[in-house]
């Protein structure tokens, strides 16, 4: 896969030292429940702005725009820290800012194939992932404890004939969906050339995660016992094989959700007493059915349980709540588990009032906007549903990691795709 790929050139960035105040950055126990996941990987593809603009300009002031974005957000540029516990049978784990061996990844690269473009990414014919996107990513595989020696955040440019994917890789101790789309967008608005030169961005980021720790623990640091952190006593699970996976991208169109989410009110109007199930809790609710459906085919009668696991923010929900600007993970998972007979026998308005009951709906970024985003391997699991925005305003794009032979499936249920476009 990677033979695919030529690499031009590989480059750390690095910002100057940071003041006492944020040069450590202590990490909260929602942090470090993922120390032992894979850094998460998000990627954008976008036209480019010319056809016949030269590509290595282009390259120069992405790298220059991002590496004036990090000097707001230092922790990207720094190193996973240690420091032992005074009985020596526990280890903090932190951010060292000024880590003499930090800083971010930039990595430009470009596809072999001459030909290859950006609709050769989307797919509109069969809306397959290609395989080689994978590639469009850097540290594959590294787990976020390896930040102690990896850089916690790389980017890779990668040049297509019309076009260029950005992909991110960042250590999932520093930042959620919400933080990415915050780092994100302070990119594009530096990119645009609408923060001058020594002017701060529109949205600062706050650092300072210390007071979730006091609240929470009573304590700036949080001790993790070596009895967790022996990986030889304690293997990693073992998940499906990528081959056995594969993503797949689904359309809706705004059209299409309007009548998704009529239905599911129609069909509920009796028991919501007025309470709107939104177009998101509608979509999730039908694609989450059509899976399922698929799976179980005729079995309507069993009484097994399926989950569906909904990151949710907690920055608002928090007393008092956390400021919108902070960095970090705030994020709960919110979980309906339904019996799959009772799922499939009533009906798509029942199953999105259930979400309905357990979360709201979310919006997305609204700023530097993508032809099409794109999820890394890291972190594939069977049955990873990841939502994003389409490019008509009130679309949704919803790509689904599941095993083939269930995409194979959903793609030919009829029902599921009354609702799809190609």
């Amino acid at each position: 896969m990677c033979s695919k790929i030529h690499f031009i050139s590989t480059s750390t960035i690095k910002i100057p030292p940071q003041p006492e105040s944020t040069a450590r950055i202590n990490l909260t126990p929602w942090d470090l429940e993922l120390l032992f996941l894979e850094y998460s990987q998000k990627g954008l593809l976008f036209l480019k702005p010319s056809p016949r603009q030269q590509t290595n300009s282009l390259i120069h002031h992405l790298k220059a725009s991002f590496e004036r974005t990090l000097h707001f957000f230092p922790p990207l540029v720094g190193r996973l820290a240690t420091a032992r516990s005074d009985d020596g049978v526990a280890t903090c784990f932190f951010v060292d800012c000024n880590h003499t061996d930090g800083g971010a990844l930039f990595v430009h690269a470009t596809v072999k194939d001459t030909n290859f473009t950006v609709a050769d990414v989307l797919k509109s014919s069969t809306n397959y992932v290609p395989e080689i996107v994978r590639s469009f990513f850097p540290l594959t595989g590294v787990r976020n404890y390896d930040g102690v020696s990896q850089p916690l955040t790389a980017v890779q440019v990668t040049e297509l004939v019309d076009g260029l994917f950005v992909g991110f890789s960042i250590n999932h101790l520093l930042v959620d969906g919400t933080s990415f789309w915050h780092l994100f967008n302070s990119w594009a608005e530096v990119s645009r050339g609408e923060i001058l030169i020594g002017n701060p961005i529109s949205k600062l980021p706050f650092l300072n995660r210390d007071l979730i720790t006091l609240d929470l623990i009573g304590s700036n640091n949080i001790y993790i016992s070596h009895k967790l952190l022996n990986f030889d006593k304690n293997p990693l699970p073992q998940l499906p094989s990528q081959q056995q996976l594969r993503d797949r991208v689904f359309h809706f169109t705004k059209e299409n959700i309007t009548k998704l989410k009529a239905r599911a009110n129609q069909e509920m109007a009796a028991e919501s007493n007025g309470k709107i199930i939104s177009s998101l809790q509608a979509a999730i609710a039908h694609i989450w059915r059509s899976i399922i459906r698929c799976r179980f085919a005729t079995n309507l009668g069993s009484k097994e349980t399926t989950t569906f696991e909904i990151p949710m923010g907690a920055r608002q929900r928090l007393k008092p709540p956390l400021p919108e600007e902070y960095f970090g993970n705030t994020v709960f998972p919110g979980t309906v588990t339904l019996e799959t007979g009772k799922m499939l026998r009533n009906g798509l308005g029942w199953t999105a009032w259930q979400i309905n009951r357990m979360v709201g709906s979310s919006g997305g970024p609204d700023k530097g906007k993508p032809v099409g985003v794109r999820t890394g391997r890291a972190n594939s699991f069977n049955g990873r549903i990841t939502v994003s925005g389409g490019l008509e305003e009130g679309s949704l794009e919803i790509e689904a990691c599941l095993f083939a032979e269930t995409l194979s499936v959903l793609a030919g249920d009829v029902e599921f795709m009354e609702f799809v476009t190609s």
